[in-house]
Formats: structure tokens, sequence, C-alpha cells
């Protein structure tokens, strides 16, 4: 009995990580606009990404959510090649998250603030589940989150890390932890 309901529990798991492998979020449209958007830090491409949305005119805000402490809005414009008039009228520099979870409620906190009811979140393909995930649990369910992914290349051991990740958050929370 205990090693049919083991072998069960491996196939959920397998079935699950299947699916979460094969169907990884894709970038959203360029054209829809949200009233800000969030860049969780972590990876290449997300700033990029978020940078070129706000300077297309797609929100009126962007959080970098998870910036270093001794990073400065000029020097963002530097690495970046963006214009500096944009950091220092619509960017925003969160610095007090370390992981996806304070991420997600340095996020909300600054969608509450700005009154946003829309907006767009930017991290990698792999992380955007578990970064859905945390920041629907933060924000009212009348957000419109658009779940825009910088596609990567990540590996077996990367995806089986954040799939396992994502399983701890949902049982987490439904244990209320």
């Amino acid at each position: 009995m205990i090693v049919r309901t083991l072998a069960g529990v491996l196939l959920l798991w397998i079935a699950g990580f299947m699916l979460f492998a094969l169907f990884l979020p894709q970038p959203a449209a360029d054209g829809i606009g949200t009233d800000g958007i969030v860049v969780m830090t972590g990876g290449r491409g997300r700033v990029e990404r978020g940078l070129a949305l706000l300077a297309a005119k797609r929100a009126k805000r962007l959080l970098i959510s998870g910036a270093d402490r001794r990073v400065q809005p000029h020097e963002l414009a530097a690495q970046f090649k963006a214009k500096p008039a944009l950091i220092d009228c619509c960017v925003d520099l969160g610095h007090e998250s370390v992981d996806t979870r304070s991420n997600a409620e340095e996020a909300a906190g600054w969608i509450a603030r700005n009154r946003y009811r829309s907006i767009r979140l930017v991290t990698s393909d792999w992380h955007m589940v578990r970064a859905r995930f945390d920041l629907e649990s933060m924000t009212p369910d009348d957000l419109v989150i658009v779940a825009d992914a910088v596609r990567t290349e990540p590996g077996l051991v990367d995806l089986v890390r954040e799939y396992n990740k994502y399983l701890l958050r949902r049982i987490a929370r439904l244990v209320g932890i």
C-alpha cells in the first residue's frame, strides 16, 4: 500500500513537472498597456525588457524589485543604456527584497501605494509561475497581472529546483504559512 502511494505521488510529480517544463510562460504581446511594470531581478534580460516596455509607454511606472542597495539611478541608466530622464521620472528601485516571496511583498506594497489596477510582471520564463503565484497571493483579486516572461534556456537541474520551490510555496499556502 505504501509503495503504491509513493509510486502514485511520484507519477503525479513527474506529470506535473513535465507540464511545468514543457509549457513555460511566454512573453506577452508588446501592445498591451498596464498601469505599472514590476521587474523581479535575478536573471538576464529582465531589466532590459522592463525598461524597453516603459520607454514604449506601455505603463506609467516601473518597479525594479530586489535591486542592490548600492545601485544608483544614473548607474542603472548607464548600464542598460536608458535615458536618464526616463529613469528619473518613472523608475522605482526596490531594495527590500531578497527572494521571490519578498519581491512579491515589495511589489504588492508598491502596487497598493500607487493604486494600480493592472501590472505587467516581468521575470524569467522558468520563474514566472512561482513569481505570479506569490504576487497574486499578496494583491487584490481584481488586480490584472499580465505575465511577460523573458525567454531563457534553463537546464534540467534549474527546472527541477524551480518546480520544487513552486510546489513547496503552494503547500505552504495551503497550510497557512
